[in-house]
Protein backbone atom coordinates (compact mmCIF):
# COMPACT_ATOMS: atom_id res chain seq x y z
CA UNK A 1 0.00 0.00 0.00
CA UNK A 2 1.55 3.41 -0.71
CA UNK A 3 2.27 5.53 1.85
CA UNK A 4 -0.17 8.35 1.23
CA UNK A 5 -2.77 5.77 1.47
CA UNK A 6 -0.92 4.31 5.58
CA UNK A 7 -1.82 8.17 6.85
CA UNK A 8 -4.59 8.96 5.46
CA UNK A 9 -5.99 5.53 7.31
CA UNK A 10 -3.87 6.39 10.61
CA UNK A 11 -5.24 10.28 10.54
CA UNK A 12 -8.67 9.26 10.37
CA UNK A 13 -8.35 6.10 12.95
CA UNK A 14 -7.21 9.29 15.37
CA UNK A 15 -3.80 8.38 15.41
CA UNK A 16 -1.73 11.51 16.93
CA UNK A 17 1.16 12.96 14.45
CA UNK A 18 4.42 12.43 16.63
CA UNK A 19 3.09 8.57 16.58
CA UNK A 20 1.89 8.98 12.64
CA UNK A 21 5.09 10.41 11.34
CA UNK A 22 7.02 7.19 13.05
CA UNK A 23 4.62 4.63 11.67
CA UNK A 24 5.47 6.29 7.88
CA UNK A 25 8.99 6.04 8.73
CA UNK A 26 8.76 2.46 9.92
CA UNK A 27 6.78 1.89 6.91
CA UNK A 28 9.03 3.39 4.30
CA UNK A 29 11.97 1.45 6.04
CA UNK A 30 10.04 -2.18 4.90
CA UNK A 31 9.08 -1.16 1.70
CA UNK A 32 12.72 -0.19 0.82
CA UNK A 33 14.05 -3.25 2.78
CA UNK A 34 11.69 -5.36 0.42
CA UNK A 35 13.03 -4.03 -2.61
CA UNK A 36 16.49 -4.26 -2.27
CA UNK A 37 15.84 -8.11 -1.19
CA UNK A 38 14.03 -8.03 -4.65
CA UNK A 39 16.72 -6.31 -6.37
CA UNK A 40 19.46 -8.47 -4.10
CA UNK A 41 17.60 -11.75 -5.33
CA UNK A 42 17.93 -10.66 -9.31
CA UNK A 43 21.06 -9.33 -9.49
CA UNK A 44 23.10 -11.18 -7.50
CA UNK A 45 23.09 -14.66 -8.92
CA UNK A 46 26.44 -16.16 -9.67
CA UNK A 47 25.85 -17.88 -12.72
CA UNK A 48 29.39 -19.38 -12.44
CA UNK A 49 28.35 -21.49 -9.62
CA UNK A 50 25.27 -23.09 -11.73
CA UNK A 51 25.76 -26.38 -13.30
CA UNK A 52 24.11 -25.46 -16.42
CA UNK A 53 27.30 -22.93 -16.79
CA UNK A 54 29.61 -25.20 -16.12
CA UNK A 55 28.93 -27.29 -18.70
CA UNK A 56 28.49 -24.87 -21.58
CA UNK A 57 31.43 -23.21 -20.04
CA UNK A 58 33.57 -27.17 -20.23
CA UNK A 59 32.28 -27.35 -23.95
CA UNK A 60 33.08 -23.95 -24.85
CA UNK A 61 36.61 -24.84 -23.45
CA UNK A 62 36.69 -28.53 -25.66
CA UNK A 63 35.60 -26.56 -28.43
CA UNK A 64 38.06 -24.12 -28.33
CA UNK A 65 40.71 -26.23 -27.80
CA UNK A 66 39.98 -28.54 -30.50
CA UNK A 67 39.71 -25.53 -33.18
CA UNK A 68 43.10 -24.22 -32.08
CA UNK A 69 44.10 -28.38 -32.77
CA UNK A 70 42.91 -28.02 -35.80
CA UNK A 71 44.40 -24.68 -36.74
CA UNK A 72 48.17 -25.62 -35.42
CA UNK A 73 48.12 -29.47 -36.53
CA UNK A 74 47.45 -28.35 -40.02
CA UNK A 75 49.95 -25.76 -40.37
CA UNK A 76 52.17 -28.41 -38.32
CA UNK A 77 51.63 -31.10 -40.63
CA UNK A 78 52.34 -28.94 -43.89
CA UNK A 79 55.49 -27.60 -42.11
CA UNK A 80 56.45 -31.27 -41.71
CA UNK A 81 56.36 -31.96 -45.03
CA UNK A 82 58.20 -28.90 -46.26
CA UNK A 83 60.95 -30.27 -43.88
CA UNK A 84 61.13 -33.74 -44.60
CA UNK A 85 61.15 -32.57 -48.92
CA UNK A 86 64.05 -30.23 -47.98
CA UNK A 87 66.21 -32.83 -46.09
CA UNK A 88 65.26 -36.18 -47.97
CA UNK A 89 66.59 -33.39 -51.56
CA UNK A 90 69.91 -33.10 -49.83
CA UNK A 91 70.51 -37.15 -49.79
CA UNK A 92 72.08 -37.59 -53.35
CA UNK A 93 71.03 -41.63 -53.16
CA UNK A 94 67.71 -40.76 -52.87
CA UNK A 95 65.76 -40.40 -56.69
CA UNK A 96 64.14 -36.84 -56.67
CA UNK A 97 60.62 -38.10 -58.41
CA UNK A 98 59.71 -39.87 -54.94
CA UNK A 99 60.13 -36.54 -52.80
CA UNK A 100 56.47 -34.64 -53.67
CA UNK A 101 54.77 -38.13 -52.91
CA UNK A 102 56.57 -38.32 -49.40
CA UNK A 103 55.88 -35.02 -48.57
CA UNK A 104 52.13 -35.33 -49.68
CA UNK A 105 51.97 -38.22 -47.86
CA UNK A 106 53.77 -36.59 -44.48
CA UNK A 107 51.23 -33.79 -45.13
CA UNK A 108 48.10 -35.80 -44.95
CA UNK A 109 49.18 -38.10 -42.13
CA UNK A 110 49.74 -35.00 -40.12
CA UNK A 111 46.34 -33.63 -41.14
CA UNK A 112 44.85 -37.34 -40.06
CA UNK A 113 46.30 -37.77 -36.81
CA UNK A 114 44.98 -33.44 -35.79
CA UNK A 115 41.71 -34.68 -36.50
CA UNK A 116 41.75 -37.75 -34.27
CA UNK A 117 43.60 -35.71 -31.44
CA UNK A 118 41.15 -33.08 -32.32
CA UNK A 119 38.17 -34.96 -31.94
CA UNK A 120 39.15 -36.46 -28.67
CA UNK A 121 39.31 -32.32 -27.54
CA UNK A 122 36.07 -32.20 -28.44
CA UNK A 123 35.18 -35.28 -25.96
CA UNK A 124 34.98 -38.09 -28.67
CA UNK A 125 36.78 -41.23 -27.49
CA UNK A 126 39.75 -42.62 -29.27
CA UNK A 127 38.27 -45.89 -29.47
CA UNK A 128 34.73 -44.56 -31.05
CA UNK A 129 37.34 -42.24 -33.35
CA UNK A 130 39.06 -45.60 -34.77
CA UNK A 131 35.78 -47.26 -35.50
CA UNK A 132 34.23 -44.38 -37.07
CA UNK A 133 37.44 -43.67 -39.41
CA UNK A 134 37.17 -47.16 -40.42
CA UNK A 135 33.69 -46.79 -41.82
CA UNK A 136 34.23 -43.61 -42.96
CA UNK A 137 37.20 -45.28 -44.67
CA UNK A 138 35.51 -48.19 -46.29
CA UNK A 139 32.66 -45.45 -47.20
CA UNK A 140 35.02 -43.13 -49.02
CA UNK A 141 36.64 -46.23 -50.70
CA UNK A 142 33.46 -47.18 -52.20
CA UNK A 143 32.80 -43.88 -53.53
CA UNK A 144 35.77 -42.35 -54.51
CA UNK A 145 37.19 -45.73 -56.25
CA UNK A 146 38.54 -43.53 -59.38
CA UNK A 147 40.48 -41.21 -56.49
CA UNK A 148 42.14 -44.07 -55.08
CA UNK A 149 43.15 -46.20 -57.96
CA UNK A 150 44.63 -42.95 -58.85
CA UNK A 151 46.71 -43.39 -55.71
CA UNK A 152 47.30 -47.01 -56.09
CA UNK A 153 48.97 -45.94 -59.71
CA UNK A 154 51.09 -43.04 -58.57
CA UNK A 155 52.93 -45.23 -56.14
CA UNK A 156 53.20 -48.20 -58.95
CA UNK A 157 54.80 -45.29 -60.40
CA UNK A 158 57.38 -44.35 -57.61
CA UNK A 159 57.89 -47.77 -56.90
CA UNK A 160 58.50 -49.20 -60.19
CA UNK A 161 60.04 -45.91 -61.78
CA UNK A 162 58.89 -46.21 -65.73
CA UNK A 163 60.24 -42.43 -65.94
CA UNK A 164 61.48 -40.20 -63.43
CA UNK A 165 61.63 -36.20 -63.32
CA UNK A 166 63.16 -34.81 -66.14
CA UNK A 167 62.32 -37.18 -68.82
CA UNK A 168 60.74 -37.08 -72.12
CA UNK A 169 57.50 -39.03 -71.95
CA UNK A 170 54.97 -39.89 -74.45
CA UNK A 171 51.81 -41.24 -72.85
CA UNK A 172 47.50 -40.94 -72.60
CA UNK A 173 48.32 -38.98 -75.46
CA UNK A 174 50.37 -36.50 -74.18
CA UNK A 175 53.90 -35.78 -74.59
CA UNK A 176 56.14 -33.99 -72.49
CA UNK A 177 59.20 -33.27 -69.77
CA UNK A 178 57.84 -34.81 -65.95
CA UNK A 179 57.86 -32.15 -63.86
CA UNK A 180 56.28 -33.87 -60.90
CA UNK A 181 55.02 -37.40 -59.87
CA UNK A 182 52.40 -36.69 -57.12
CA UNK A 183 49.87 -38.64 -55.33
CA UNK A 184 47.18 -38.37 -57.78
CA UNK A 185 48.43 -36.88 -60.69
CA UNK A 186 51.14 -36.26 -62.96
CA UNK A 187 52.57 -32.69 -63.89
CA UNK A 188 53.51 -32.90 -67.55
CA UNK A 189 55.08 -29.28 -69.20
CA UNK A 190 54.36 -29.67 -72.96
CA UNK A 191 57.42 -28.35 -75.38
CA UNK A 192 55.62 -25.68 -76.31
CA UNK A 193 55.20 -24.83 -72.69
CA UNK A 194 51.97 -26.33 -71.90
CA UNK A 195 51.18 -27.30 -68.21
CA UNK A 196 48.97 -30.76 -68.20
CA UNK A 197 48.08 -32.67 -65.34
CA UNK A 198 47.20 -36.40 -65.87
CA UNK A 199 45.44 -38.52 -63.35
CA UNK A 200 47.61 -41.56 -62.66
CA UNK A 201 45.59 -44.17 -63.58
CA UNK A 202 45.50 -43.14 -67.01
CA UNK A 203 49.25 -43.15 -67.01
CA UNK A 204 49.60 -46.42 -65.81
CA UNK A 205 46.87 -48.17 -68.12
CA UNK A 206 48.37 -46.75 -71.33
CA UNK A 207 51.74 -47.37 -73.14
CA UNK A 208 54.69 -45.44 -71.75
CA UNK A 209 57.15 -43.82 -74.21
CA UNK A 210 60.26 -42.85 -72.24
CA UNK A 211 62.72 -41.43 -74.82
CA UNK A 212 65.07 -40.09 -71.76
CA UNK A 213 65.44 -43.65 -70.31
CA UNK A 214 69.03 -44.66 -72.30
CA UNK A 215 71.60 -41.54 -72.41
CA UNK A 216 72.92 -43.22 -75.36
CA UNK A 217 70.52 -42.75 -78.78
CA UNK A 218 70.97 -44.03 -82.53
CA UNK A 219 70.39 -41.46 -84.86
CA UNK A 220 69.09 -42.56 -88.81
CA UNK A 221 69.52 -39.95 -91.52
CA UNK A 222 67.83 -40.74 -94.53
CA UNK A 223 68.29 -39.79 -98.17
CA UNK A 224 66.95 -40.66 -101.45
CA UNK A 225 70.23 -40.72 -104.20
CA UNK A 226 69.56 -40.59 -108.02
CA UNK A 227 69.52 -43.90 -109.66
CA UNK A 228 72.48 -42.47 -111.96
CA UNK A 229 74.54 -41.56 -108.61
CA UNK A 230 77.53 -43.72 -107.96
CA UNK A 231 77.09 -45.14 -104.20
CA UNK A 232 80.23 -45.31 -103.65
CA UNK A 233 80.71 -41.61 -103.67
CA UNK A 234 77.38 -41.22 -101.64
CA UNK A 235 78.83 -43.23 -99.08
CA UNK A 236 82.07 -40.86 -99.13
CA UNK A 237 79.51 -37.76 -98.45
CA UNK A 238 77.60 -39.09 -95.69
CA UNK A 239 80.61 -40.23 -93.70
CA UNK A 240 82.08 -37.09 -94.08
CA UNK A 241 79.29 -35.79 -91.82
CA UNK A 242 80.30 -38.59 -89.28
CA UNK A 243 82.86 -36.42 -88.57
CA UNK A 244 81.35 -34.37 -85.91
CA UNK A 245 82.68 -34.72 -82.32
CA UNK A 246 79.23 -35.35 -81.14
CA UNK A 247 79.12 -38.16 -82.57
CA UNK A 248 80.18 -41.70 -80.55
CA UNK A 249 82.85 -43.67 -81.61
CA UNK A 250 81.79 -46.59 -80.74
CA UNK A 251 79.32 -47.79 -81.97
CA UNK A 252 80.86 -46.90 -85.22
CA UNK A 253 78.90 -44.76 -88.03
CA UNK A 254 77.73 -47.05 -90.96
CA UNK A 255 76.56 -46.54 -94.66
CA UNK A 256 73.75 -48.33 -95.38
CA UNK A 257 71.12 -49.07 -98.71
CA UNK A 258 67.84 -49.03 -96.89
CA UNK A 259 65.31 -49.61 -100.06
CA UNK A 260 65.15 -48.78 -104.24
CA UNK A 261 62.12 -46.91 -104.48
CA UNK A 262 60.22 -45.70 -107.69
CA UNK A 263 62.29 -42.95 -107.94
CA UNK A 264 65.39 -43.01 -105.67
CA UNK A 265 67.88 -45.31 -104.01
CA UNK A 266 67.31 -44.71 -100.14
CA UNK A 267 70.53 -44.68 -98.09
CA UNK A 268 71.09 -44.04 -94.71
CA UNK A 269 73.71 -42.50 -92.07
CA UNK A 270 73.32 -44.57 -88.74
CA UNK A 271 75.59 -42.72 -85.96
CA UNK A 272 74.95 -42.58 -82.09
CA UNK A 273 75.14 -39.52 -79.59
CA UNK A 274 74.92 -38.86 -76.21
CA UNK A 275 71.22 -37.80 -75.22
CA UNK A 276 71.87 -34.26 -74.43
CA UNK A 277 73.41 -33.83 -77.94
CA UNK A 278 70.89 -36.20 -80.08
CA UNK A 279 68.10 -33.28 -80.95
CA UNK A 280 71.08 -30.53 -82.03
CA UNK A 281 73.52 -33.18 -83.51
CA UNK A 282 70.08 -34.62 -85.62
CA UNK A 283 69.60 -30.83 -86.66
CA UNK A 284 72.61 -29.85 -87.90
CA UNK A 285 73.32 -33.08 -89.77
CA UNK A 286 70.27 -32.46 -91.77
CA UNK A 287 71.33 -28.68 -91.99
CA UNK A 288 74.58 -30.17 -93.62
CA UNK A 289 73.27 -33.05 -95.59
CA UNK A 290 72.60 -31.35 -98.88
CA UNK A 291 75.78 -29.44 -99.01
CA UNK A 292 77.46 -32.81 -98.34
CA UNK A 293 75.76 -34.23 -101.62
CA UNK A 294 76.27 -31.70 -103.77
CA UNK A 295 79.51 -31.31 -103.01
CA UNK A 296 80.71 -35.45 -103.93
CA UNK A 297 78.43 -35.03 -107.10
CA UNK A 298 75.79 -36.96 -105.95
CA UNK A 299 71.84 -36.07 -107.07
CA UNK A 300 68.67 -35.88 -104.90
CA UNK A 301 66.14 -36.68 -107.17
CA UNK A 302 62.46 -35.71 -107.90
CA UNK A 303 59.75 -37.82 -107.68
CA UNK A 304 59.35 -38.78 -111.76
CA UNK A 305 57.01 -40.33 -113.70
CA UNK A 306 57.23 -41.64 -117.16
CA UNK A 307 54.27 -41.07 -119.54
CA UNK A 308 54.74 -42.79 -123.09
CA UNK A 309 51.71 -42.05 -125.77
CA UNK A 310 51.37 -44.22 -128.03
CA UNK A 311 51.34 -43.43 -131.94
CA UNK A 312 47.77 -44.59 -134.09
CA UNK A 313 49.67 -47.25 -135.53
CA UNK A 314 50.54 -48.42 -132.75
CA UNK A 315 47.19 -48.05 -131.09
CA UNK A 316 45.36 -49.77 -134.37
CA UNK A 317 47.76 -52.81 -133.54
CA UNK A 318 47.43 -52.73 -129.95
CA UNK A 319 43.55 -53.13 -130.51
CA UNK A 320 43.83 -55.28 -133.34
CA UNK A 321 45.73 -57.84 -131.32
CA UNK A 322 43.71 -58.15 -128.35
Amino acid sequence: MPVGGHRKQLVKSGVTAPATSVLILTLIDCDRQNMETITNSLFSVDLLNQPGADLMLAFATKILAGILTIIIGFWLAGRASRLVVDSISKIDRIDKTIMPMIGALVRYAGMILTLVVALGKFGVETTSIIAVLGAAGLAIGLALQGTLSNVAAGLMLVFLRPFKLGDWIETAGMSGIVREIGLFTTVIDTFDKVYISVPNSSIWSSNIVNHSRYQTRRLDLDIGIAYESNLDDAEVALMSLAKDPRILPDPEPRFLVVSYADSAIIVRLRVHATYGDFFNLGYDLHRQLKGAMAAHDVSIPYPQRVIRYASDDEADGSVGGA
